[in-house]
């Protein structure tokens, strides 16, 4: 199945007040396994980027001047995304500003029937813990020590790793097992390939050995191995 891990960054929080969308990182993912595809892009917001939404992603307004207006980038981004499910954390507010700055350019809506949310797929998995992506990184363990700000694609890099936790995580036994049959195989090869041929060894019993035993059977009542 595929599927789409992917973040937004913002000039705030609501669309419906004139915030817009500044970067968006998606992420290919086939049966919960990252593909190497993704889709990175920044846009100019057309309007000055608040200092409160700049400390959390580190975007200002001379870094956006010179980026492409998202309704130049919109077909190229649907054309990725294509029908899949949509993953993000707290994917109702990414997909407000994506389906806003779709409005704008003419463009259709993605369904929010595509969408996946990792904060309620958290909230059933761990209830009444803390359910940032921070939080979840730590309580599984996944680095994210090179995160120094907010950043669309980095965010999707990690989420996708959370998701795979909360969707179970990955059958590590299952690998573990099929890297160990192919190392037994290997070995097996090898040893048919440099394997010595030496001719069987004789075992029979000498004339001694046959006559001391067929002694020894006359001090046994009728031994069953006599007959």
């Amino acid at each position: 199945m595929r599927e789409i891990i992917f973040d937004t960054e913002t000039t705030g929080f609501d669309p419906k007040n004139g915030d817009r969308m500044v970067e968006i990182g998606c992420i290919e993912m086939v049966n919960r396994v990252l593909t190497g595809r993704t889709f990175h892009a920044y846009f100019n917001p057309q309007r000055a980027m608040p200092p409160e939404a700049e400390a959390v992603h580190g975007l200002s307004d001379a870094f956006l001047a010179d980026k492409p207006l998202f309704s130049e980038l919109a077909q190229e981004l649907l054309d990725f995304i294509e029908g899949s499910p949509m993953v993000a954390h707290n994917a109702g507010f990414d997909f407000n500003f994506i389906n806003a700055e779709l409005a704008l350019c003419g463009f259709a809506e993605v369904s929010r029937d595509r969408m996946v949310d990792t904060v309620a797929l958290a909230k059933v998995r761990h209830p009444g813990a803390k359910l940032s992506l921070d939080a979840l990184c730590t309580r599984y363990g996944i680095d994210r020590s090179h995160r120094t700000k907010h950043g669309a694609l980095l965010d999707a890099e990690l989420l996708a790793q959370v998701y795979v936790e909360l969707r179970g995580g990955r059958q590590i036994g299952l690998e573990l097992a099929a890297e160990t049959a192919e190392i037994v195989t290997e070995i097996k090869v090898l040893v048919r390939k440099d394997r010595i041929y030496r001719q069987p060894r004789s075992y029979a019993a000498t004339a001694e050995e046959l006559a001391a035993h067929a002694e020894f059977l006359k001090s046994v009542d009728a031994p069953l191995w006599g007959t």
